[in-house]
């Protein structure tokens, strides 16, 4: 993939993050100094002026300040001060302020600002504000905002950004937004307007925010990046689930036109390198499955050290089969901090058997204050049969609110024979949104003979889209007779792949079909039913029943060849009624010897049915006392009416063999 990075870049990183601090700081200055820019007198052409070096121009700004010339000497004051030679500017400065020019009065704040004379500069910013200087007014306004001034920093910065100054704008629209202000929208976006990528990305999340809002509800959070889950240990028949990743919504509506804006200011602030808006613009876009695009604003954020967004290449890489690659840049987002990371490392190395490095990436992760790194510990441990630390990291993941470490230390607990205590770990993990621990607290009730408190967990587990939840919902309907709502979960279970939901499901419409009429010669082949495809599809899944259930339907419409590989699948899974199903449709094809076998199969495993046909099978042959033996297992066996005639075979077999 493209996005992926080559080595020599990854070493590239650390200097161009200090490159770009370093154009920061100078962006500061220059801003103060541009909006009030000097012109140069000197009789020299513009390209003249465009060619010289910086030392010739201030060579030539020092010759005009000496003849005194008020624009030189602001000029090159301000030029010093860029530098950072303080001393040189101060004496410029000061002349140029004296004779009445407001952008040295502006600079000269600046300047005593630096040597740490707040007051003083402030004195300055005033002089050149009222002068109208946009920058002045904007860094009077930090000045009393600093402190804790808010209306005089309110009008100073009002007056800035009334003046189109994008710094003034922005700090106004934050005044403003700290203060919950309705109005820092209409500034945050003056400023994005002129270019200030801070404020467009601001801008931004404020649209998707509002956007989300009208899409979820005022609680819930727009653009989220996945984060390195592991599958939660629960009892048995209930379905593991991973750590799901969030993602954003689909607006509708006035929702969409707003989240669309938002991206696009997303974009602009990424574009001028502002590192959290090309994250969050990665992850719209992975959102919405534009990967390579998506791998490349992620790629631009993290070189600029954003360790999000190395975490999330990390992922992006792991999901394209580049797992080398991907381990590179979850090293270097977990080197800088980044919990989530250092959990996926965890993860990768887990996986790998590398339990040992595995669990050190997972304690850095937990350093990084990621509570994920605590239950991922405890899952290790519970692995490798180290119960007791496996419940200490869960009890510790527990307590810091992580609902599926609840759920599982309440698994432990209850395997231990702790109901009572493993209930609360039940129900608190259940509150806090857990799929697993409210089908749990199902299964915990149902256990105790209380069905109707289980099924209340039951439903809302499969509210949620538990499938064995909504399994055990649909056994319940069909107990009470309702079975329109059992074949509404039966179906949402079945379509989760539950196999039993499956049969279940196939069997109540099998109920529905009406009697097949007689056999016409040369009519065509029946189609399946629907309830047949259900019967196939539990059937694929290993379930022996529905595998017989397929045979027999198969056999129906004539296709002996689908029910004898249906039959045998079952039988050879041990199902006993698909031997015996199996032996009669060998026995009709006449192959004796073999459905023999199959019968006996079944005989052996219960069947009596199978007992009563070797029975038969052993008269015919003339092997008597085989064939009472045969009797003998199939009265035992039953059912009745199998039962009766096993007997009555008997009884002539003995008159035979005492005639």
């Amino acid at each position: 993939m493209v996005f992926m990075g080559d080595r020599a870049t990854l070493l590239e990183t650390g200097r161009f993050v200090q490159r770009h601090a370093r154009n920061a700081a100078d962006e500061i200055i220059e801003a103060v100094g541009a909006a009030d820019a000097v012109v140069d007198t000197t009789t020299e052409t513009e390209t003249d002026a465009e060619n010289e070096t910086e030392t010739e121009t201030e060579a030539r700004h020092r010759r005009a300040a000496e003849r005194g010339d008020l624009a030189a000497m602001s000029a090159l004051g301000a030029l010093l001060l860029r530098r950072g030679d303080l001393d040189g500017a101060e004496p410029y400065l000061r002349r140029a302020t004296a004779e009445g020019d407001r952008a040295a009065a502006n600079n000269l704040g600046v300047l005593l600002h630096q040597r740490g004379y707040p007051d003083e500069a402030a004195g300055w910013w005033r002089v050149a504000a009222v002068a109208g200087s946009a920058p002045a007014a904007h860094a009077l306004g930090r000045h009393h905002r600093e402190r804790g001034d808010e209306p005089a920093a309110e009008y100073w910065l009002r007056q800035a950004a009334e003046q189109g100054h994008a710094l003034g704008a922005y700090a106004l629209a934050d005044l403003l937004e700290h203060r919950s202000d309705v109005g820092a929208e209409r500034w945050l976006r003056a400023a994005a307007e002129q270019g200030h990528r801070e404020a467009a990305y601001r801008l931004a999340l404020a649209l998707e925010r509002r956007a989300t809002e009208t899409t979820r509800g005022p609680h819930e959070t727009g653009t989220r990046l996945r984060t390195a889950g592991a599958r939660a240990v629960v009892p048995s028949g209930a379905a593991a689930t991973g750590t799901a990743t969030a993602v954003p919504g689909q607006p509708t509506g006035e929702g969409a036109g707003e989240a669309a804006e938002a991206e696009q200011w997303f974009r602009q602030a990424a574009a001028r390198g502002h590192r959290r808006a090309a994250l969050h613009l990665g992850a719209i876009l992975e959102h919405r499955g534009e990967l390579k695009e998506a791998g490349r604003w992620y790629l631009s954020s993290a070189k600029e050290g954003e360790a999000k967004a190395a975490c999330a290449l990390g992922f992006l890489l792991r999901d394209a089969g580049d797992e080398e690659s991907a381990a590179v840049w979850w090293l270097r987002a977990a080197q800088d901090g980044d919990g989530n990371a250092a959990n996926a490392l965890g993860a990768l190395h887990a996986a790998r058997g590398e339990q040992q490095t595995a669990e050190r990436w997972y304690r850095a992760a937990m350093d990084a204050g990621d509570v994920n790194g605590a239950y991922n510990l405890g899952l290790l441990c519970a692995a490798q049969d180290r119960i007791p630390q496996a419940e200490q990291w869960y009890r510790r993941a527990a307590y810091a609110g992580h609902r599926e470490a609840a759920n599982a230390l309440a698994v432990l607990l209850l395997q231990a024979g702790d109901a009572n205590g493993a209930e609360p770990w039940f129900s608190k993990a259940a509150e806090a949104g857990s799929v697993d621990a409210a089908f749990n607290l199902g299964i915990l009730h149902a256990g105790r003979g209380d069905d109707r408190t289980a099924l209340v967990w039951y439903e809302r587990a499969a509210a949620a889209g538990h499938t064995e939840a909504a399994l055990q919902v649909g056994i319940a309907a069909l107990r009470d007779g309702d079975e329109q709502t059992a074949e509404r979960h039966l179906r949402c279970a079945a379509g989760g792949g539950s196999a039993e939901a499956a049969f279940r499901l196939a069997s109540v419409l099998d109920a529905r079909r009406p009697e097949p009429g007689p056999a016409v010669l040369g009519a065509p082949r029946e189609e399946k039913s629907e309830c047949e495809e259900w019967y196939e599809r539990a059937a694929q899944q290993g379930h022996r029943r529905a595998q017989v259930r397929v045979g027999m339907l198969a056999a129906g419409r004539g296709d002996l060849a689908e029910a004898d590989r249906w039959y045998r699948e079952a039988a050879e899974a041990g199902s006993r009624n698909g031997a015996f199903n199996l032996g009669l449709l060998l026995a009709r094809e006449g192959s004796e010897r073999e459905a023999a076998l199959w019968w006996t199969r079944a005989a052996r495993a219960g069947h009596g049915r199978a007992a009563l046909r070797l029975a038969l099978l052993a008269a015919r042959r003339g092997e008597l006392t085989e064939g009472r033996r045969w009797c003998d297992r199939a009265v035992e066996l039953g059912p009745a009416e199998v039962a009766e005639r096993a007997a009555r075979l008997s009884e002539a077999l003995h008159q035979e063999l005492t005639a």
